[in-house]
């Protein structure tokens, strides 16, 4: 860590470079002692990157950042602070730690935070970030934090763990496939604690993590403007019961959608016709990372078009819902579209057997922001394609 950084006139330069060309900074000489071009090149890269997802760090002076990667990985303010109610107890470790933003808002919520980073300069980068937020309730362990808790005597009310997926492991990945391997470790993790959360990608199978985990009590699948951004495994020791799954979506209204692995196996009524004056109901991501299909239908009372098509429809309109919500306006034939000499709307293809650029070339539709042709299939296998507005978006 290069204080030389926190240099007024280097932060003035870096934020007056903020949308400059960094490749032509990491070039040319740097303006500054002991501060070289690559150096700038990174800060200014870095503190882009979390104008949106940081936005705390980003308008705070003297805050000093790594490399991009570590921006990259690191949770958003959004999803941090949301997981910071999941903590348990008055001590958390955070055995992963990383650029601190989790550990920021475990403080929060508990009384005292330890932030473990086997990266001595990531380490102290978290740790200066934090005196410059003032918080003072966290201490910061530049050591591998799984080795740390083997020999620690301390009792945890949580423990928190970003496993990163090693590099050669394939796109479809087990919990045993990342670092630290929690499934090898879990019962010396549970004898330190009353709860472990984990979080991992969205790519991780529910059912892939039930089957290596045990004492589940919770899953959170986490989603902001549709888009999962994380899932969220809650291990209480020595919990037996049936594992609760919420999908939640963080967006200025949030919404959750709660269930019990006894509700999976709902059932659900199809939409028998399709009509002018119904809405059409496309489910969040987070809803549809949980699989409860049949559910989904069931709890917002909504009529499925068909079994493999994860589209519904109502003559009502709710917006509770999670998801998007679109008003049908027509259904069309795609001998209409071949007709029409104007068309503008965006393409959905679910359960149709083409793909929306093929079909925008083939009907001439050019991109609209508020209209929509769907293309999909009916309950009794038709093809078939609605003309809608939208009128929720999350």
């Amino acid at each position: 860590m290069n204080k030389k950084i926190l240099a007024k006139e280097v932060y003035a330069f870096i934020q007056k470079n903020l949308d400059a060309d960094v490749a032509k900074i990491n070039l040319a000489k740097s303006p500054f002692n002991g501060v070289s071009s690559a150096e700038l090149a990174v800060q200014i890269t870095s503190k882009k990157k979390t104008q949106k997802k940081l936005p705390t760090w980003f308008k705070t002076a003297e805050i000093y950042y790594p490399a991009p990667l570590s921006i990259e990985q690191t949770s958003s303010e959004v999803t941090a602070k949301y997981k910071s109610e999941l903590a348990k107890g008055n001590l958390l470790i955070d055995i992963t730690g990383g650029f601190g933003v989790d550990a920021y808002y475990f403080a929060q919520k508990v009384k005292r935070v330890i932030h473990c980073e086997i990266n001595d300069g990531l380490s102290a980068i978290a740790k200066h970030n934090s005196q410059v937020l003032e918080t003072k309730n966290i201490q910061f362990l530049p050591i591998d934090g799984l080795e740390y808790l083997k020999w620690a005597s301390q009792e945890f009310g949580t423990i928190y763990i970003d496993p990163a997926r090693r590099a050669e492991a394939g796109k479809v990945f087990m919990l045993k496939d990342c670092t630290p391997d929690v499934t090898s470790n879990l019962d010396m993790l549970l004898s330190k604690a009353e709860r472990i959360i984990i979080k991992t990608a969205p790519l991780l199978d529910l059912k892939a993590g039930l089957s290596e985990l045990k004492h589940v009590s919770e899953i959170h699948i986490v989603s902001l403007k549709n888009e999962c951004k994380e899932i969220l495994w809650v291990i209480d020791k020595g919990f037996e019961g049936t594992t609760k799954i919420t999908a939640k979506t963080l967006n200025d209204g949030e919404k959750s959608f709660v269930f019990s692995e006894t509700d999976r196996n709902a059932k659900v009524d199809f939409a028998t016709s399709i009509s002018t004056s119904d809405y059409l109901y496309e489910p969040d991501v987070a809803l549809l990372k949980t699989g409860a299909f049949n559910l989904i239908g069931e709890r917002y009372d909504l009529k499925k078009l068909h079994p493999q098509t994860q589209l519904y429809t109502s003559n009502l309109l709710k917006k509770e819902f999670a998801g998007r919500i679109f008003k049908i306006d027509k259904i069309i034939s795609t001998g209409e579209l071949k007709k029409s000499a104007t068309l503008a709307g965006n393409i959905i293809v679910r359960n149709y057997p083409a793909k929306p650029d093929d079909l925008a070339k083939k009907y001439k539709i050019k991109p609209d922001k508020n209209q929509f042709f769907i293309f999909t299939k009916d309950i009794k296998n038709d093809n078939i394609v609605l003309k809608a507005t939208i009128i929720q978006y999350y």
